[in-house]
């Protein structure tokens, strides 16, 4: 059977002719560019710049993951979500999830493996996040920052996934990472 490549093709292309800061916030910032299109046209693209972050799936030795319960203003709400955080400017990713699992959590790992890296907003934001598998979990003590407001808890991995399916975990980028973890733990990926 032969792979089929993805496909590309250099005419979507568009290319910036002029970029404008609308906006600089202490995580993101939001740009304005007019650009040249694929066919010679020009139009706008706006758009949020994102450090980036780091997104650890904390697995106990017994197979249990570590979540956060965490209030998420924008929605008003809590979430139950993976230990994940802001990459520093100049940090290497690997060092970004040793030093945010431990600041939220308490907790440091022996093991460590890299996932996967997703975009979760193509269509407005360069946001990426890359996926750290940690085990070997030893629990000390937490540096949050003042502002920072949690509860961590562990849950066995099944049950998990069932606050997945019944909506208790509704948050994008854990249920993408227990979806991952499913096939790492299940499957060997």
């Amino acid at each position: 059977m032969t792979r089929m490549k993805m496909p590309t093709s250099p005419d979507l292309v568009e290319t910036q002719l002029t970029s404008v800061t609308v906006f600089k916030g202490r995580l993101m910032h939001v740009k304005r560019d007019h650009v040249r299109l694929p066919n010679g046209g020009e139009s706008t693209r706006e758009y949020i710049v994102h450090p980036g972050a780091v997104v650890i799936l904390p697995v106990f030795d017994n197979g249990d993951v570590l979540l956060e319960r965490q209030h998420r203003y924008p929605l008003h709400r809590d979430f139950i979500e993976f230990p994940a955080g802001k990459i520093d400017a100049g940090e290497a990713d690997l060092t970004c999830a040793k030093r945010e699992l431990e600041e939220e959590t308490g907790y440091t790992a022996s093991e460590w493996r890299e996932v996967t890296t997703i975009y979760p907003c193509i269509g407005y934001s360069n946001e990426r996040l890359a996926f750290y598998l940690a085990r070997g979990l030893t629990l000390g003590d937490h540096a949050r920052d003042p502002d920072e407001f949690l509860e961590v808890f562990r849950l066995p991995f099944g049950e998990a996934m069932d606050w997945v399916r019944d909506g208790r975990i509704c948050e994008t980028k854990t249920v993408i990472g227990l979806f991952w973890l499913e096939k790492l733990l299940e499957q060997g990926w």
